[in-house]
């Protein structure tokens, strides 16, 4: 169940090829190359998969390429018509055991939301120079 308080936050690639490169010490720039490679080299093996695949990546997770049963028997809720759908492969991200850990721990939503609603106050009163500064840095 989703709390309607929460806002959800989207990180996008460039936002991890950010932090790649504070971790590094690197230019914003060469850690997105480096981001972008990973996340090519990713995507290309699980799309050779054939059927079934397994990345491991330690201390982060399993990313699978797992083969689906076929469906002779599935119903079309709109028209009610039976129709046969093929086996696909779909995939599948099981966390390490230190992600599951951490993501198990109790959340203090009340917490949450002040911190959320703190944020938000202080995006919206940054203003255009704080979205300057940060275009600057890129």
């Amino acid at each position: 169940m989703r709390n309607p308080n929460l806002k959800t936050t989207t990180y996008t690639k460039k936002d991890v090829a950010k932090r790649v490169a504070e971790l590094r010490d690197e230019k914003v720039y060469v850690a997105e190359q480096w981001t972008e490679a990973v996340f090519t080299a990713l995507r290309e093996i699980m799309m050779q998969a054939d059927p079934e695949l397994r990345i491991e990546v330690r201390d982060f997770g399993v990313f699978e390429v797992k083969l689906t049963k076929s469906k002779p028997k599935a119903r079309n809720p709109r028209t009610g018509e039976t129709i046969y759908v093929p086996p696909r492969r779909k995939t599948h991200f099981k966390p390490s055991k230190l992600l599951k850990i951490f993501l198990q721990q109790p959340v203090d939503l009340d917490a949450l939301i002040t911190k959320n609603s703190e944020t938000k106050i202080e995006s919206e009163t940054a203003g255009d120079g704080e979205k300057e500064r940060r275009d600057q840095v890129l």
